[in-house]
């Protein structure tokens, strides 16, 4: 069995004229007038913006607007198949066109079998002092960010740890890095992102946390830095609220990165030049609870005044297949 990534996202808004023409802003790709608030992205994922009350939602104890409904693609229909045995065993399962639905942590998600579209993606070669990658040519221009993927999803869980064990052990994530008493950092087994899903802890002593299941951001993925700030210049032209942190690179991942504040609930990102990894990768432990533990940010925030250290320690196979209590 392998899931491969976020085939799918469903926001429940307030505001859906407002959040779908910010997601319209952000570049992703309306379906057409015959779907609206459904926006298609390069690899065929999808992001849909409903009412609060429109009756496609699923039950959800999420909190507040957001993200409310999180649908996974499955490699094929055997993995789906033995994927849905498993989990019947102990939840309920609604069918649902390809796949079927279930709710884990208050989080509703589906199970989709899922081939993600081919698409064409050429970041521009990097010069740098002594080493020539790109002679006798100019970097190309863009006018718009066309986010290609959904890298990765963030919910707000008071019982993360848990939450992130049972990721593991029945639908087969693995930890690819963690913050103790913060978050714990998972990617699909079909999946070289860095991470696919991050579950923080709700009780932290951070901004927004409060004890509550809620939904927290979306990364979506572009080719590289200057698609990013093309993005981020155009969304501030079209006022919308600038990011209070970035343009900056996570410690973490290593990804560039750039939040928005989102009408449709948290925030959306776009992200560039974020590790990719495999089964080889050593899972770390950093003792710093800052959200993305940033290398560096062109705004400094409050929580970042003070320069974080930057120790950490590799985790044993044998603590990662016990499950890690993070406490």
């Amino acid at each position: 069995m392998a899931i491969i990534g976020i085939r799918r996202l469903r926001y429940r808004v307030s505001d859906t004229d407002v959040a779908r023409r910010f997601f319209a802003d952000f570049g992703l790709s309306p379906s057409g007038e015959a779907r609206p608030g459904h926006f298609t992205l390069a690899n065929g994922s999808e992001v849909e913006v409903l009412g609060k009350d429109d009756p496609a939602l699923p039950s959800s104890q999420i909190l507040g607007d957001g993200v409310h409904e999180v649908s996974w693609g499955v490699d094929d229909a055997a993995s789906l198949g033995s994927l849905a045995d498993d989990l019947g065993r102990d939840h309920s399962l609604e069918d649902i066109e390809g796949g079927f639905r279930t709710q884990l942590f208050g989080v509703p998600f589906c199970f989709e079998a899922w081939t993600p579209r081919q698409f064409a993606n050429a970041p521009d070669p990097v010069n740098a002092p002594g080493v020539v990658r790109r002679l006798n040519t100019h970097r190309k221009w863009r006018r718009r960010a066309r986010p290609k993927v959904i890298n990765h999803v963030v919910f707000r869980l008071p019982d993360y740890v848990e939450a992130a064990r049972f990721m593991r052990a029945r639908l087969g994530f693995r930890l690819s890095d963690m913050q103790t008493g913060f978050g714990q950092y998972l990617r699909a087994s079909g999946s070289n992102n860095h991470h696919n899903l991050l579950f923080l802890n709700a009780n932290a002593h951070f901004p927004g946390c409060d004890g509550q299941l809620r939904f927290d951001h979306v990364n979506f993925g572009v080719e590289d830095i200057d698609e990013l700030m093309i993005g981020a210049n155009y969304m501030v032209r079209h006022g919308w609220q600038p990011s209070d942190i970035g343009l900056g690179r996570h410690r973490i991942d290593s990804a560039l990165f750039y939040y928005l504040p989102c009408p449709g609930g948290g925030e959306a990102e776009y992200g560039t030049d974020a590790d990719y990894v495999d089964d080889n990768w050593v899972p770390r432990e950093f003792d710093v609870p800052l959200f993305g533990y940033s290398h560096f940010t062109h705004n400094v925030p409050a929580f970042l005044e003070k320069e974080p250290e930057w120790s950490f320690k590799y985790l044993t196979e044998a603590q990662v297949d016990e499950g890690v209590s993070d406490v």
